[in-house]
Parts: structure tokens; C-alpha cells; sequence
């Protein structure tokens, strides 16, 4: 029987964590960030930085025989008024990668969206600590995976054995962006969005900058994945576009283009898989933007629709499918050039027969199981033997 030993503090330093491009030092501790801060500075939409702010696939990760292991956090959490309240976000234990816990903090800021008029309103609130027992009494891998969906300010680690980072795996990183989709939307924990998933069914270290309501085609994104160490890259493209009904298909193609090209200039070789929309109804031939629908709320239910006309397209308005028809297009045209180019079509993740299984409960976005669902489908294509990604996992 091990005798228990007493706790000690483990400083939170830059080599304990994964999956973060920047770390600010706060008045609480270490807020991790995935956008580095020049990217930050270069826009000042508050959902963006509410976004790149929660810790989507980032994991505070190291080596250590400890069987008793807490850690303080400081959440911010989300109240959308007149909407359903939202569950509090987990931390998931891993346990050389098998996932052993699941904890919730009930403490933590909050900040209240009038979706209705765009005011946000932030309170302070305390830090909580989680605290895992009863972990092996062994030298192991320890990840806990930070909340997708809130952000998280990191107070304090303590452990009752040493700790050190962890060692290389030989495991290749794989870069992904996308949408609130990618981020997790309503996916039931961080190890659960479909990336997660992906990540682990493939063997590969995932680096998430999925950004809810953010996948713009913005310059300083293609900076922040141009600038990052990766072996894969994939970027899934068009939602946000057409939700903000943010340019017309004469601005869009383009603006692919230098997307790419700007990831090309630092990764010039590396695979780069291009992903269209998920099959999503509502937008598929009607334009933006999305605009919520309060008529359910009375029975706890928010949804979207499209406030387009679709006799906009006409005029350049975009749809999914003018999205995806212009993206395989681009990448048809790119790949003549450029054999490490991939295209595929996000219907072949969630199409028309999953969408009559698995309907998007608010129109926009995938539950629990369905990011199950895309999760498998994606490693089962991208890492397939005659995938983009072939023989690049673990």
C-alpha cells in the first residue's frame, strides 16, 4: 500500500501544456490563448475573443507516478438570455490516453449575451479545484483536457510525486481549423469534439484553432497556422461565411487563395486537406445570415434560420453549395500544382442520410453523438491508406 505523501505546488510553465499557441500571465494565473497575441491584437470582435479564449483541445499534460493530482482553474461560463442554461464544462482525465474522469467546476465568472441586442455583461466570480485520487501508483502519462467551451484561467497545479513534461512520442501534429463545429459546439466533453476524436482514432497530437463563429478567411488566422509547427493541416471552410453572410463568391474566391497561400508560405509541403461544409439544410441554397429563432424557447428550445433569400445568389450571395462547388474548384485548379493538396467534400462526414438520423438539434450545429459520428468518419478518410493524411499517424 503506497503511503500517502503531502502535495506539492507544480509551477505551470509552457512545457506542461499542449494544444495552446500563446499564454498570458493574469492577475489569476495562466490563461491559455490559440491565437498568439499579434493576431489578437489585429481584430477586436469580442466573439473572437471569446473563442480563441476557451481552451478547445488544449490539455495540461505530464509525467508523473502521483496518485493524487488537483488543479485550480478559474472558468468563465456562458448565460444566453432567455436561453436553455448551458451545462458546465468538463475536464477530462487521461490516463496514458485512456480517459479514467470527468470532472465540472460549478464556480467560475460568468458572462451573460443578450443574442437579441449583442450586449454581454461579465461578472467575477472564485477559482474551484478538481481534484483526482486513486490514479495508479506508477510512472504514466497524465493529460487533463481543458473545457472546449469555456475559458479557463489556470490557478494552480499540485501533485503528490513529481512531475515533468512529457517525453516525445514520436507522434505527428496535426493542425486543424474550422468552425464553432470544430471548436466542439455541443459536443459533451473536450475529448469528445470530433477533432479529439479524430486525433486519437489516427494517432496524431491535435492543435485545435476551430474558432466558434470565426472561420472568416481572416489574414491572421492563415498567419497563426502558417507560423505553427505541423505535420497535417486541414482547414474546414464556409460555415461562418455564410452564417455572417460576410463577402459575395467574387471576394470568397480569392480570399481562398491567399488563405492558402499563406499557409503554403510556411508549410509548403505538408499535407493540406480542404474541407467543405457539412451538409447543413437550412443554408444549402439560402443565403446568410443565420438569425435565431426564439419561437421554442418557451420550451427550452433555441434554433436557427436563414434570413437569406435564395434569389440572392444571383447577385454573389453565397450558399453551401456555391461554397463547395467554388472550393473543389480552387483545389482542382491549386493541386496541378501542388500534389499535397487534398479536397474533401464535408456531405462525405455528415450528408443527407446521417442529417435523417442524426438531425442538427438547432439547425447549425451537431450533438454529442453526431460528433461521434463525424469524428469516425474522418479518421476513417483521412487517415485510410489512400487518405490525405496516409501513414502520417502513429
Amino acid at each position: 500500500m503506497r503511503t500517502e505523501h503531502p502535495l506539492t505546488t507544480v509551477p505551470l510553465t509552457a512545457d506542461l501544456l499542449r494544444g495552446a499557441l500563446d499564454l498570458e500571465r493574469t492577475a489569476h494565473g495562466l490563461l491559455p490563448h490559440r491565437l498568439p497575441a499579434r493576431a489578437r491584437a489585429q481584430c477586436a470582435d469580442g466573439q473572437l475573443a471569446m473563442a480563441e479564449s476557451q481552451p478547445s483541445g488544449v490539455r495540461v499534460a505530464f509525467r508523473s507516478r502521483a496518485t493524487v493530482v488537483e488543479l485550480d482553474a478559474l472558468p468563465t461560463k456562458r448565460i444566453y438570455v432567455g436561453a436553455p442554461p448551458r451545462p458546465d464544462g468538463v475536464y477530462d482525465l487521461l490516463v496514458d490516453g485512456d480517459l479514467v474522469a470527468g470532472e465540472s467546476l460549478a464556480e467560475g465568472n460568468t458572462l451573460t449575451i443578450d443574442m437579441a441586442t449583442g450586449s454581454a455583461e461579465t461578472r467575477p466570480g472564485p477559482a474551484g479545484t478538481l481534484r483526482f485520487a486513486g490514479l495508479p501508483d506508477r510512472d504514466k502519462d497524465i493529460e487533463i483536457w481543458l473545457p472546449h467551451n469555456e475559458t479557463t484561467e489556470l490557478v494552480a497545479l499540485r501533485a503528490d510525486a513529481p512531475v515533468a513534461p512529457l517525453p516525445e512520442r514520436g507522434r505527428k501534429v496535426w493542425l486543424h481549423h474550422g468552425s464553432s463545429i470544430s471548436h466542439g459546439s455541443d459536443a459533451a466533453s473536450p475529448t469528445t469534439i470530433w477533432p479529439a476524436l479524430a486525433a486519437a482514432l489516427g494517432g496524431v497530437e491535435l492543435i485545435n484553432l476551430g474558432l466558434s463563429g470565426s472561420a472568416l478567411l481572416d489574414p491572421f488566422t492563415a498567419r497563426a497556422l502558417r507560423d505553427t509547427p505541423a505535420d497535417l493541416i486541414s482547414v474546414k471552410l464556409g460555415i461562418n461565411v455564410v452564417n455572417a453572410d460576410l463577402m459575395r463568391l467574387r471576394a470568397f474566391g480569392p480570399a481562398v487563395h491567399g488563405f492558402l497561400d499563406t499557409i503554403r508560405e510556411g508549410h509548403p509541403s505538408v499535407p493540406l486537406l480542404v474541407v467543405s461544409p457539412l451538409l447543413c439544410p437550412v443554408h444549402e441554397d439560402t443565403p446568410g445570415p443565420s438569425a435565431p429563432d426564439f419561437s421554442g424557447i418557451g420550451e427550452g428550445k433555441l434554433r436557427f434560420v436563414a434570413a437569406g433569400d435564395p434569389a440572392e445568389r444571383a447577385a454573389g450571395k453565397l450558399t453551401l453549395t456555391v461554397i463547395r462547388e467554388e472550393l473543389s474548384r480552387i483545389v482542382r485548379q491549386r493541386a496541378a500544382e501542388d500534389p499535397n493538396l487534398h479536397y474533401l467534400d464535408g456531405r462525405a462526414l455528415y450528408g443527407e442520410a446521417d442529417a435523417a438520423r442524426l438531425p442538427l438539434p438547432d439547425n447549425l450545429h451537431p450533438d454529442a453523438a453526431t460528433h461521434c459520428h463525424i469524428g469516425e468518419r474522418f479518421a476513417g478518410l483521412a487517415f485510410a491508406p489512400d487518405g490525405p493524411f496516409a501513414g502520417r499517424g502513429a
